[in-house]
């Protein structure tokens, strides 16, 4: 237990190191889109949607958090199915048009290996619709070790504007033993990254004079009357 908690501390630290940069000019749009109006859209499939899950009407973060939860690509209506359909081109044809993503608003991709095709979609159609598009993935899987999937050849971090790298190993794992790669680091660590990126915006809204719509916990007495008025805020765009 103890070399885990050593080696993804330490990952933790190195990825949040190099990401300032990155967090800071994705925090500004944030806090920008989100003074006037816009939301945070979040994307995975598989266990990056565990991150989209993660974000959402959460004690200490943003309240203004849709995921984006598509059943097929999530694991509990199947795992293989959800890694199937992630991989499949035709497959954000099922649901891209339906969302609503507006010019004002954020859309957060999540995606270890960047190199799938729905990922890239919603990356892509995100973009058309003049959404600030952000993703979290490892660029350690490089184009020339893991070219892209997409039928555009591009890989993720081609297409967003900006990228959160958490640094982790292709196969996920951070530790070796005996031959085996084990000790899975792409979740911990993007949320590490998710959460200095929220708590990011929360800062420089302050600064901007805003009140930040952070959401507070609902098992500490008191706190519904504001949970409420956020959720009463966000509901025409968000699904409490």
């Amino acid at each position: 237990m103890n070399s885990y908690i050593s080696e993804i501390t330490a990952l933790i630290t190195e990825a949040g190191h190099e990401a300032k940069g990155a967090v800071e000019q994705a925090a500004a749009q944030l806090a920008d889109r989100i003074a006037e109006g816009g939301i945070i859209h979040l994307f995975g499939s598989g266990h990056s949607q565990l991150l989209a899950q993660e974000g959402f009407f959460r004690a200490g973060s943003l309240a203004c958090v849709q995921p984006i939860s598509i059943g097929p690509l999530m694991l509990h209506e199947g795992a293989l199915l959800s890694s199937k359909n992630e991989k499949d081109p035709e497959f954000s044809k099922t649901f891209l048009t339906s969302l609503d993503i507006r010019p004002e608003d954020v859309v957060i991709i999540i995606s270890n290996s960047g190199r799938n095709p729905v990922p890239i979609d919603m990356a892509e159609y995100a973009n058309t619709q003049g959404a600030y598009t952000v993703s979290i993935q490892s660029l350690l899987y490089t184009e020339k070790e893991h070219p892209s999937r997409h039928s555009s050849s591009k890989r993720l971090e081609a297409l967003v504007s900006t990228v959160l790298d958490t640094k982790v190993l292709p196969g996920d794992g951070i530790m070796h033993i005996d031959g085996i790669q084990c000790g899975p680091a792409s979740s911990v660590i993007g949320n590490a990254l998710l959460h200095a990126l929220f708590c990011e915006v929360v800062v420089r809204m302050s600064e901007n004079g805003m009140e930040p719509p952070v959401f507070k916990s609902g098992n500490i007495e008191g706190n519904d009357t504001h949970n409420n008025a956020l959720v009463a805020h966000y509901s025409d765009r968000i699904d409490f």
